[in-house]
């Protein structure tokens, strides 16, 4: 900021400086402002050197924080002054003071175009550098283009050049759609020919920004750009203004890299060998040395280089040398490089085949953890942690908790508990895992880790006695955390009774040691204690009449308890122990936890931070080796099937946070390798059960029903089903795989109930079992390998349409041979509409690569809940509703026929109430994240004389649903697919009207549709 010759100026700032407190200060700047807007107001003759000395005194005091709400149109009259000194003051206050959507910049704008396309370069500087700093929208529609002829325009200096592709990067940046980059992609290519650095520099941040988004246009620039590398890497013809410590630009190296990274590919393998090659020079001539600006600038180059070559998915070769490096990194006392480089050995995580030679550092990985900030070193190892070095981590870990920062301590607890969870060698050793965590860091350990531990307990057996033995262990410490307390009263509770035999664990013992603690803990714990004592006591056999009055008499001292959890488990257990043999009936073992999406592993997904991090997530994603509870066959050595055909739990390693069910006892069997259900009995239409429940997946039906249902689509099979199908056909190319029954039918059945089959073939099968609360509903996919070799190259992508906001969960790239396992998909409804997401799956088996493309039964009447009301209550809110877009009425022909009852029964909502006996009515609820909860009414009219058409009324209070469900129905009852049904039990129909008669109901389509509102 010129100050000579402004002498107000100078003394001001002095004034300024001078003020002993705040508020002399704001008095100084109150008396300046009035006089600085008494000046514009009053003296109309203000000559340029007093306007440019009063804006300048504006400037000052908007940098010390003050508000100026005035003068703009004098700062911004300064820009079309003829000579440099007022035009410079004109347009630094205008950058500074104004907005990009202030209304006094449309007067500069033709100003400023004339400075640009004009010939003295000192005001094109000055005008790039104000449309640069503001970049509005309307600069960028009238500027972009002079400013782009500027910078491809080689008449001119670089200096403007490079303010050129700077002001043009900002102005893309701001309002990408407001720029016209038609046709770029050839000048670019013209501009990366440039000799001048600063020119090349500033071009390579425009082309970042370009090929961000729109690479594909810019293909034609890759191989310049590998020979700007070329030319950087061999310090070819670089001036020494652009040498940075002996290295040549680096940041032209880093821009350059980067815009490699946005290009799936190098193809040509003559540029792809001279990449190679620039980065294998890289690689070698990158090492710590001690001056810390050298240090700096090299390693941004070799870090971006290292992505670089992870992009590039080069040979293992470069993939070892650059693991090699990063190891010499973090074997580096200095603290900032051995950050960086466990930073980047964790990025190395993302690429396949690495993780074997990372190990090697394992031990050095470990050190790190003494450092002060340890994070790096935790997510690296929480990455490569695995089932060989799952043990020697988790150790460490532990080892390490108890000198850990207390910052750190929560974050560290739930990593080691995710490990032991996901990679455990045996159930035991996770049980270990779990109780010395606690014992070390109980205050850091939430309750889904014991919750978690508890569950593993209880759903195996031959873990309960050793469990039970532990926390017997843990009790005799004479202070143990109160979280410890929890899980060993509960285990011992449960399973205490399994080491009578054993000394010190006879039930009087179990009971002293346990009641030792009761005094220390808090209201929240007594219950747990109260529901152990009433176990103890009813294991208690002979009894033992001592015992039983110190469990009397402390139930007896809790029943005044003023906590309502603790007074009444204390009543009831009192009451419940005086039922004598009753009581074993009534307090026994608790049953074994549906096997559940883990908590630990959803939270460590919820609250991954940084880019590091995830790699490592990703990374772990595509391992075969994967962590879900997966169902299996289990077949003894004979071949004979198990008694009571139970299914057992098998962990293997993986990291999707798939949910998983316990199906033992559920009266599944099995044929052929096949998951059928043991009874035919037809589900009932209404499935709606806890989403955690059994899993009762719908085998494939009968040998002679599968002759008629094998109809495969476009082949000129049933043109019902075809026309309905609920595959995509995916181009010409056929599956040399088909798949098994009807799958259009199956989708059909699933948009009624809320589990079976989706699809099946000889090699898989594709379950589902759904729960739907309001505007949220859960699928649960289920894929089951039907097969003794293991299905690879798994895939499934959801193509969700716009209405639906969908998650489906990691899925592995192995399927197990004769496994299953379960993949939640999460849906949110947004807005009412008819289209229906699409699940592309594949996988190979063998030789043969199967993709088939499923409809989901995520559909309209998933998210409608019948509403029951009366007549009277009906009819005022449907009169209320008058004419489109809110009410809708049509006359549906070509109705397959049915009488009045079978059509009230094709929708259970509907009601025999309308005051005309040949019509039905119905009250329902839409639930979606834009609606909310909106109320839609029906109104069925029939004709008895013609069954085959009647008039449909639907009104809601939002018109794209009232159009939506309209056309819903109209589908459902025109386009009814009938589907034939094995001899057997029908489920029974609503209570609103019932088959005329059983033949009737095999083949009633009410029953298929039963449930759509």
């Amino acid at each position: 900021m010129a100050l000579s010759g402004m002498r107000g100026l100078s003394v001001f700032i002095s004034d300024i400086r001078n003020c002993q407190n705040k508020e002399q200060e704001r008095l100084r700047v109150d008396k300046e402002l009035g006089n600085v807007r008494t000046r514009f107001k009053n003296d109309k003759g203000l000559t340029p050197y007093e306007k440019k000395k009063y804006v300048w005194k504006m400037l000052y005091i908007y940098m010390l924080g003050y508000d100026v709400d005035f003068g703009h149109m004098e700062a911004v009259s300064l820009i079309s002054a003829p000579k440099y000194p007022e035009k410079q003051v004109g347009y630094i206050v205008t950058s500074c003071l104004l907005n990009e959507n202030h209304d006094f910049l449309r007067l500069a704008i033709n100003t400023v175009r004339n400075d640009i396309i004009g010939r003295n370069e000192t005001f094109q500087c000055l005008a790039l550098t104000m449309v640069g700093n503001i970049g509005g929208r309307e600069f960028a529609e009238s500027l972009s283009p002079d400013v782009q002829k500027l910078l491809i325009s080689s008449s001119y200096r670089p200096l403007v050049r490079k303010k050129a592709a700077l002001c043009l990067l900002r102005l893309y940046r701001k309002n990408p759609d407001a720029v016209n980059i038609d046709g770029w992609a050839d000048r670019l290519a013209q501009l990366l020919d440039e000799r001048d650095l600063g020119v090349l520099t500033s071009s390579m941040s425009l082309l970042v920004a370009l090929a961000s988004n729109h690479h594909d246009a810019y293909w034609s620039c890759l191989p310049k750009c590998v020979k700007i590398l070329e030319r950087l890497a061999r310090n070819q013809d670089i001036p020494q203004e652009y040498t940075y410590y002996g290295i040549p630009s680096p940041w032209l190296q880093v821009k350059t890299m980067r815009v490699l990274q946005y290009f799936p590919t190098v193809e040509d393998p003559n540029t792809r060998r001279s990449l190679f090659e620039v980065l294998q020079r890289i690689l070698m001539g990158t090492d710590v040395v001690k001056n810390v600006n050298k240090n700096n600038a090299s390693h941004a180059v070799l870090f971006e280089a290292l992505a670089l070559v992870m992009h590039l998915d080069a040979e293992k070769e470069m993939m070892s040398q650059c693991v090699a490096l990063l190891g010499k990194f973090i074997a580096v006392r200095e603290p900032n490089i051995r950050y960086l480089g466990l930073e980047n050995m964790t990025r190395m995580l993302m690429v396949t085949d690495v993780q074997d030679i990372i190990k090697r550092h394992q031990a050095q990985i470990i050190t790190s953890l003494k450092d002060p900030d340890v994070r790096r070193a935790l997510d690296l190892l929480y990455g490569m942690c695995d089932v060989s070095n799952a043990k020697d981590i988790v150790e460490e870990l532990l080892q390490y908790l108890s000198t850990a920062d207390f910052t750190m301590r929560e974050e560290l607890s739930l990593k080691a508990a995710i490990l032991a969870e996901k990679f455990a060698p045996d159930l035991s050793w996770y049980v270990d895992v779990i109780l010395q965590l606690i014992d070390k860091a109980g205050d850091f350990v939430s309750d889904d880790i014991w919750f978690r531990v508890v569950q593993f307990v209880t759903n195996n057996e031959d873990l309960q006695p050793y469990a039970a033995a532990k926390a017997r262990e843990y009790l005799d410490k004479p202070a143990i955390h109160e979280t410890m307390v929890k899980v060993s009263a509960y285990i011992i509770g449960e399973f205490g009774h399994l080491l009578a035999r054993r000394p010190g664990c006879s039930p009087k013992e179990l009971f002293a040691v346990i009641h030792e603690k009761l005094p220390t803990v808090s209201t929240s714990t007594i219950p747990i204690l109260l529901s152990t004592y009433a176990k103890i006591f009813m294991h208690t056999q002979p009894p033992d009449q001592e015992l039983q009055n110190q469990i009397w008499a402390i139930f007896s001292k809790y029943e005044s308890c003023i906590d309502v959890e603790i007074q009444q488990r204390a009543a009831e257990y009192l009451a419940l122990s005086r039922r004598g043999e009753a009581l074993v009936d009534i307090l026994a073992e608790m049953p074994k936890f549906p096997e559940r999406q883990s908590a630990l592993i959803k939270k460590a997904e919820d609250t991954e931070i940084d880019t590091a991090e995830q790699s490592a997530i990703k990374l772990r994603a595509q391992q075969q080796t994967s962590n879900a509870l997966v169902v299996t066959d289990q077949r003894p050595a004979n071949g004979t099937p198990l008694a009571n055909h139970q299914l057992g739990l098998v962990k293997i390693p993986t990291t999707s946070s798939n949910m998983d069910y316990n199906s033992t006892n559920q009266g599944l069997s099995q044929e052929n390798g096949n998951l059928s259900k043991a009874d035919p009995q037809t589900p009932s239409p209404d499935l709606l059960g806890d989403l955690l429940g059994p899993l009762a997946i719908e085998g494939p039906p009968g040998t002679a029903v599968q002759s008629h249902q094998n109809v495969i689509p476009g082949s000129g099979g049933d043109p019902t089903a075809a026309d309905a199908t609920a595959i995509v056909p995916v181009g010409e190319e056929l599956n040399s795989i088909q798949p098994i029954g009807n799958i259009a039918e199956r989708f059909h059945a699933l948009c009624l109930k809320d589990s079976g089959v989706l699809y099946e073939d000889p090699n898989i099968q594709i379950g589902v079992k759904a729960e739907w609360r309001l505007h949220q509903g859960c699928l649960v996919l289920f894929l089951g390998n039907k097969n003794t070799s293991p299905l690879v190259s798994v895939q499934a992508v959801i193509l969700p349409p716009s209405h639906f906001k969908m998650e489906l969960s990691l899925v592995p790239d192995t399927i197990p041979p004769r496994a299953q396992v379960q993949c939640p998909l999460e849906v949110v409804n947004l807005w009412p509409s008819r289209d229906v997401a699409v699940l592309d799956f594949s996988y190979k088996f063998g030789h043969n690569m199967v993709n088939v493309k499923l409809r989901l039964p995520a559909v309209l009447n998933k998210f409608l809940q019948p509403i029951p009301v009366s007549a009277e209550e009906f009819f005022p809110p449907w009169r209320s509703l008058s004419g489109p877009p809110l009410k809708l009425q049509e006359v549906v022909r070509g109705v397959k026929p049915l009488p009045l009852a079978e059509m009230a029964n094709l929708i259970n909502s509907f009601r025999l109430m309308d005051p005309n006996p040949n019509n039905l009515v119905a009250s329902t609820t839409f639930y979606s994240e834009s609606t909310r909860a909106m109320v839609c009414l029906a109104r069925i009219e029939t004709d008895p004389a013609d069954r085959t058409q009647l008039r449909m009324t639907v009104a809601s209070g939002d018109p794209t649903l009232t159009f939506e469900l309209k056309e819903f129905i109209k589908e459902q009852i025109v386009n009814i697919p009938v589907a034939p049904h094995a001899p057997g039990p029908v489920a029974p129909a609503p209570p609103v009207a019932q088959p005329t008669s059983p033949a009737a109901a095999l083949t009633d389509p009410g029953a298929l549709l039963a449930g759509l509102l």
